[in-house]
């Protein structure tokens, strides 16, 4: 079994635990296809108490930026994708994985851990380290994806959204099997029936197109 790198105590809730924290979140993309990081609803979190280790911190920084990458390409479908299916699917998504920024960048902040700005991670390396975060699309698909319109861009971002949720999946399982923090092992489980459902439905439209 694991040994935690670091092993926090939360015994009780703090002040600071049980206050609501709130967070801008979100990621866009800009008219003219550069990615931007617009204001957004101010969503309310409270961080529940807990034991936390360092392989929670890792989930939460790592998947922070992994969530906003997903949003950024779920924006793009609302004007590009030809497939009112698809526009549906990206809603859903962006709508999924926006409050689990937030309630990410709660905890990495009641913990006094850094929480990614922007789009840290596009490059598709870990948040801290040299370890290729799975799924992470490179700067140059997400400009391809940019440029793209229609049934080509359906069938772009259904692809490499399934690629993207399967990096997602493979964090998700090892926050399950390393990490301490039950909210954190919670959404985790939550992103890996979510997002196994999702690739199905994408494999099923992908196969109709």
């Amino acid at each position: 079994m694991r040994t935690p790198r670091s092993l926090h105590r939360r015994s009780a809730p703090t002040a600071a635990l049980a206050a609501a924290v709130l967070f801008l979140t979100g990621c866009g993309d800009s008219g003219d296809g550069s990615a931007t990081t617009p204001a957004s609803p101010t969503t309310s979190v409270s961080v529940p108490a807990g034991e936390h280790d360092q392989a929670d911190v890792d989930f939460a920084q790592s998947m922070i930026p992994h969530h906003r990458q997903a949003v950024m390409m779920a924006d793009m479908a609302e004007t590009r994708a030809s497939s009112s299916d698809v526009k549906a699917l990206a809603e859903k998504i962006e709508q999924a994985q926006e409050p689990e920024i937030a309630t990410m960048s709660a905890w990495l902040t009641a913990w006094g851990e850094e929480v990614p700005q922007g789009m840290d991670g596009m490059d598709g390396m870990h948040h801290g380290d040299a370890t290729p975060m799975p799924g992470m699309m490179s700067d140059r698909q997400m400009n391809d994806m940019r440029g793209a319109s229609g049934r080509a861009f359906d069938t772009m971002f259904l692809t490499q959204m399934i690629k993207h949720h399967e990096g997602a999946i493979v964090m998700a399982e090892t926050e399950k099997r390393e990490g301490t923090y039950g909210p954190a092992k919670e959404l985790a489980d939550g992103i890996i029936t979510a997002q196994r459902a999702e690739i199905t439905e994408m494999r099923e439209m992908l196969g109709a197109g």
